[in-house]
């Protein structure tokens, strides 16, 4: 066991991390934050702090808000670790992390994962050719180096970000053929019922109105209710056919950015063993939580959207309620101290999901990008496609662990980050089983790879603690 350095570590500056370390800081607890990028602010944030004024302009407003974010986080005196990518936590909640090709431990009694979400897999025919990214990571070019996408860009899939990157693309002077829009007809119909309650986040529907106005005025061809989409090309992508309104389309494209959505990163969560459960309405697996973010592990609490899709403004508050969880469990707080800090974070939060129910019905992905053909890979690392996996089923493969056995799909270098969804929707739906029923795969260290050079410090570094004692 190794020995307690600090009283609560923080994983992931994003929006939650970030509120996460303040809220822990600020009750007087030693606190570290860990992250993997050079700079704070997530992926939502990505490069806030060294950002040019003309991409954050181009990004707009929600964009800079991680700016002031970052700013409380400099002035803090948190204890911050860059470049700092964790590879490993031990049921202790002893973290393992490399940083400049060294790894090293700390380790303390409550552990707060703020390791965000991650993009939807998108497994359609051709989405493995090159010229074919996803949106987010579209984004993140932008926003790290202010670099866009060449040539003619179409944009498919379903979600919020996809009206938001287009409307960014079409400022930064890129050409877009078209935007297929994949999300079923009848999402329509089952986000009425939650309108009421989404018009208490006046805000966010205007402003999905206004960029819809925009990209149309700009006229950009918008496809609705597309099936059958199929991404063509020989060395790299050529175009887009896809069927919509009952007719045939094909648009040429240099460029295709797929976007369904995003999901909780389960990766650390999963190398745990806490308690997860299928999200019937956003079609993704999460981690069980209570309302301080406390997972099925105790010390172990998960804050923003790895406990759940909702947001960076609702992360914030998740954060720090996770933060003052951390700080009654340690005693540094009363019970009552707790409850009464949390009830604004609590109104904030509420505030924040109003709109949550009325998004996931309205841009819940179709039921056919869970059962790609058998042709599409669906394991990119491995080359693994769908056809094999139900080959798996057939062949009396129970669940994604065995599936993995014996086809090595999510055996690869992204542990199953881009494959384990797909996976486990492919065999409940051959199985005839729930997900929950089928299970995802089991995750284990290093959660990345790592050259044995930072192994190697790390046991050197063991080695010159144990002649210090």
């Amino acid at each position: 066991m190794s020995v307690i350095t600090h009283d609560v570590i923080v994983i992931g500056a994003g929006p939650a991390g970030i509120s996460a370390a303040l809220t822990a800081a600020s009750r007087g607890l030693k606190t570290l934050l860990l992250d993997e990028q050079a700079r704070p602010g997530g992926q939502i944030y990505r490069n806030i702090t060294a950002v040019s004024a003309a991409v954050a302009t181009l990004l707009g407003p929600d964009y800079r808000h991680g700016a002031s974010l970052t700013e409380r986080l400099t002035v803090s005196g948190v204890e911050v670790k860059f470049g700092a990518m964790v590879w490993d936590v031990a049921q202790d909640l002893t973290v393992t992390a490399q940083q400049d090709g060294a790894s090293f431990q700390v380790r303390a009694p409550q552990l707060i994962a703020a390791t965000g979400a991650m993009e939807r897999p998108s497994p359609i025919p051709g989405w493995t050719l090159p010229g074919v990214l996803n949106a987010g990571a579209a984004q993140i070019a932008l926003k790290s180096a202010g670099a866009v996408p060449s040539g003619r860009v179409i944009l498919a899939g379903a979600g919020p970000l996809l009206l938001l990157v287009a409307c960014q693309l079409l400022d930064a002077g890129v050409t877009l053929a078209g935007i297929i829009e994949t999300a079923p007809a009848v999402n329509r119909w089952r986000a009425l019922r939650h309108l009421p309650a989404a018009l208490g986040a006046g805000a966010y529907l205007l402003k999905g109105m206004r960029m819809l106005r925009r990209l149309r005025r700009q006229g950009v061809p918008m496809y609705a209710a597309a099936s059958d989409v199929r991404i063509e090309g020989r060395e790299r992508v050529q175009g887009v056919s896809f069927t919509a309104a009952g007719k045939a389309h094909r648009i040429g494209a240099d460029v295709v950015l797929l976007h369904h959505g995003v999901v909780p990163n389960t990766q650390l969560s999963r190398l745990l063993r806490v308690d997860h459960v299928w999200d019937a309405e956003q079609l993704a697996w999460r981690a069980r939580t209570d309302a301080w973010g406390q997972t099925s592990l105790a010390g172990l609490r998960i804050a923003g959207d790895g406990a759940g899709i909702a947001g960076a403004l609702a992360a914030e508050p998740t954060g720090s309620l996770a933060a003052l969880g951390a700080a009654q469990a340690l005693g540094r707080i009363s019970v009552e101290e707790c409850r009464s800090h949390a009830e604004p974070l609590r109104g904030a939060l509420k505030k924040q999901l109003r709109i949550r129910p009325f998004l996931d019905a309205l841009y819940r992905p179709p039921q056919w990008l869970a059962t790609p053909p058998d042709e599409t890979i669906v394991c990119r690392c491995e080359e693994v496609s769908a056809g094999r996996i139900r080959e798996m089923a057939q062949l009396g493969c129970q669940g994604p662990n065995q599936t993995k056995f014996f086809s090595r799909c999510g055996m690869g270098p992204c542990q199953g980050r881009m494959c384990g969804l797909t996976v486990t929707q492919i065999l409940s739906q051959e199985l005839g089983k729930t997900p929950e029923e089928v299970g995802a795969y089991h995750i284990r260290s290093p959660l990345k790879p790592l050259p044995l050079g930072s192994l190697a410090a790390l046991a050197n570094q063991e080695e010159e603690e144990t002649h210090e004692h």
